[in-house]
C-alpha cells in the first residue's frame, strides 16, 4: 500500500497549495474535509491541518477529535490548525492587536528542532491571520518567533506534533519548502517515491484489473487531460477503448482535422463526428452565457449518447477529471457559489447507465503533464493551452452565428500563431480572442467602416485559480493588431485585456 500524507481542510484558500508542495516532494497526499476525515490507516505517515477563514474563538468554529491523531502519527497545524491545537490543549488565542498579514521575518529559530532544521534566522515567512496564540500550554515549546508574533512555531513535548502560524506553502515563505520537507521527509519519514513513472505503471495495472475485457467510451477534446486519460486506458485495454471527438463548430481554426491527425499518430481508436449544424441550430438566438453553456452541453450529450450506442456492450465512460474538480465538489461548506457551470462537472445523465472511470482524479494539472511526458505523448498536446469545453461559444459575447465563428477563428488563429512564431506561447498559460457585441467606427482607405471589435487575452498562471495578465511586448501587440485588422474582414479594432484574476475571470463568459 502506497504511503501518504493526509491533509484535513478547514476551508483555507491555500489548502490545495499545501498538497501541491507535498506532491513536489514526490510524496502522495490527499485532501479531505475536516468534518469528513477518513480513519487513520497504516499507510498514513502524517497529518497536516490547514488554515481556515474561521476563528477558533467563534462559537461554531470547525472542530475535530485531536485524540484520533496526536501521538499516533506526526501532526503539523498550519495557521488555524496551529491555533486550534493550542486552544484545545489549554492555551490562549486572542485577536491580534494589529492584523498580521503579509511578509514577516523569523528573529528566533530553534535549530535543534527537526521542523526548523536549515531554516535561516531572518527567514521570510508569510502571515495571514487575525488571531494570535498569546499563550501556549505548559507542554508546548516555542521553536520560532517573529518580531510581532512570539509563537510563530511550536512543538508539543514528547510528541511529533507541531504548529506554525505562518503559511509555508506560499512562495512568499522563502524557505517554506524546506520546512515542509523537514516535516514530510524527516519527521514523517516518507520515502519520496511517488513519481510520474510509478503513477503510470500503477494506474495501468489497476485499470487492467478494474476494466478487464470491458469496453470503454471516452470523449476526447484535444486537451491535456482527456488525451492523457485516453493513453492510460489504451495502454491497459487496447482496442476496447473507443474515443469520440465531436466537432461542435466552436473549435479553433483547423482544430478538428489537426487533432484527429495527431490522435491517429498515437495509435488511438478515434471517431470524429461533425455535428456543427446541430450546435448552431441549438444556439440560435441565445445570448445569455449560461443558456449557451447549457445548450452546448445538452447537444454534446445527445451526440455522444448517439455515438456511444453505436458501440455494442459498452460498460464504462472514461473521463479526464482531475483532482481540483474532485476537491471542489466535496468542499468544507459544500460547493462554492456558482460562477459559471463547468462542462466537466456532473458527467453524463443517468440514462446512459455507464460506470465512470477517471484515471487522473488524484492529479493536479501540472502532474498530468508530467505523466503524459512519461507516456511519450506529443509535446504539442501536453503544452497546449487550456481551452474551454464550450469553446468559442463563450468567447463570442452575445448570440452565435457561423459568420461570427468564422471571424473569431481567423482572429484567434493569427493571435496564437503569432505567439508561437515569436516564441511567446510557452510563456503564456492561456490565450485567446473574444468577439465583442459592439461595433466601432474606423477608416480604411478613404471609407468609413463600422465593424467588429475583438479583445485579445493572455494570462500567466500555475493552475488557473489565480492569473495575471501577460505583459506581452508592445511591438508584438502592435504587429498582431495590424495583421488582424488587415487580414480579417469585419474587424476594425483590437484591444488587449489587462485584467487579472481575481477580480476578472480568465474567460469573459
Amino acid at each position: 500500500m502506497a504511503e501518504k500524507i493526509l491533509i484535513l481542510d478547514f476551508g483555507s484558500q491555500y489548502t490545495q497549495l499545501i498538497a501541491r508542495r507535498v506532491r513536489e516532494l514526490n510524496v502522495y497526499c490527499e485532501i479531505h474535509p475536516y468534518n469528513n476525515a477518513p480513519e487513520l490507516t497504516s499507510d498514513v505517515k502524517g497529518v497536516i491541518f490547514s488554515g481556515s477563514p474561521c476563528s477558533v474563538r467563534e462559537q461554531d468554529a470547525p472542530e475535530i477529535d485531536m485524540d484520533k491523531y496526536r501521538g499516533k502519527v506526526p501532526v503539523l497545524g498550519v495557521c488555524y490548525g496551529a491555533q486550534y491545537m493550542a486552544q484545545y490543549g489549554g492555551g490562549n488565542v486572542t485577536p491580534s492587536e494589529i492584523r498580521e498579514y503579509g511578509r514577516a521575518k523569523l528573529n528566533k529559530v530553534d535549530h535543534h528542532s527537526e521542523l526548523m532544521k536549515e531554516i535561516s534566522l531572518d527567514s521570510q515567512v508569510w502571515m495571514s491571520h487575525g488571531d494570535t496564540i498569546s499563550e501556549v500550554p505548559s507542554n508546548f515549546e516555542i521553536i520560532a518567533s517573529t518580531e510581532s508574533v512570539n509563537v510563530a512555531a511550536y512543538k508539543i513535548k514528547e510528541e511529533s506534533t507541531y504548529g506554525i502560524q505562518f503559511h509555508p506553502e506560499v512562495t512568499h515563505s522563502l524557505e517554506g519548502k524546506t520546512l515542509l520537507r523537514n516535516f514530510v521527509v524527516h519527521i514523517c519519514q516518507c520515502a519520496q517515491d511517488w513519481t510520474p513513472e510509478q503513477f503510470a505503471e500503477q494506474t495501468i495495472a489497476q485499470l487492467k484489473t478494474q476494466l478487464g475485457n470491458d469496453k470503454v467510451v471516452l470523449g476526447l477534446s484535444g486537451g491535456v487531460d482527456s488525451s492523457v486519460a485516453a493513453v492510460l486506458i489504451h495502454k491497459a485495454i487496447g482496442k476496447n477503448l473507443y474515443c469520440i471527438f465531436v466537432d461542435n463548430g466552436l473549435l479553433r481554426k483547423n482544430e478538428f482535422e489537426d487533432v484527429l491527425s495527431s490522435y491517429k499518430g498515437m495509435g488511438l481508436n478515434v471517431k470524429g463526428v461533425d455535428a456543427k449544424q446541430l450546435f448552431y441550430t441549438a444556439l440560435e438566438g441565445l445570448s445569455d452565457p449560461e443558456a449557451k453553456r447549457k445548450a452546448i452541453g445538452k447537444v454534446f450529450i445527445d451526440v455522444f449518447d448517439t455515438e456511444a450506442h453505436k458501440i455494442e456492450d459498452v460498460k464504462w465512460l472514461g473521463q479526464g477529471t482531475i483532482y481540483p474538480d474532485v476537491i471542489e465538489s466535496v468542499s468544507v461548506k459544500g460547493p462554492s457559489a456558482t460562477i459559471k457551470s463547468h462542462h466537466n462537472v456532473g458527467g453524463l445523465p443517468d440514462y446512459m447507465k455507464l460506470k465512470v472511470v477517471e484515471p487522473l482524479n488524484t492529479l493536479f494539472k501540472d502532474e498530468v503533464r508530467l505523466v503524459g511526458r512519461e507516456l511519450g505523448i506529443d509535446p504539442n498536446i501536453l503544452g497546449r493551452h487550456p481551452f474551454p469545453g464550450p469553446g468559442l461559444g463563450i468567447r463570442i459575447l452575445g448570440d452565435i452565428t457561423e459568420e461570427k465563428v468564422h471571424i473569431l477563428q481567423e482572429v484567434d488563429h493569427l493571435f496564437i500563431s503569432g505567439l508561437k512564431e515569436n516564441k511567446l506561447y510557452d510563456d503564456v498559460w492561456q490565450a485567446g480572442a473574444i468577439l465583442l457585441p459592439i461595433q466601432s467606427v474606423g477608416v480604411m482607405g478613404d471609407e468609413r467602416t463600422y465593424e467588429q471589435v475583438v479583445a485579445l487575452r493572455a494570462v500567466a498562471s500555475v493552475d488557473g485559480m489565480t492569473a495575471d495578465w501577460c505583459h506581452l511586448p508592445y511591438s508584438f501587440l502592435a504587429d498582431i493588431s495590424n495583421e488582424i485588422i488587415n487580414k480579417v474582414k469585419g474587424v476594425n479594432r483590437v484591444v488587449y485585456d489587462i485584467s487579472s484574476k481575481p477580480p476578472a475571470t480568465i474567460e469573459w463568459e
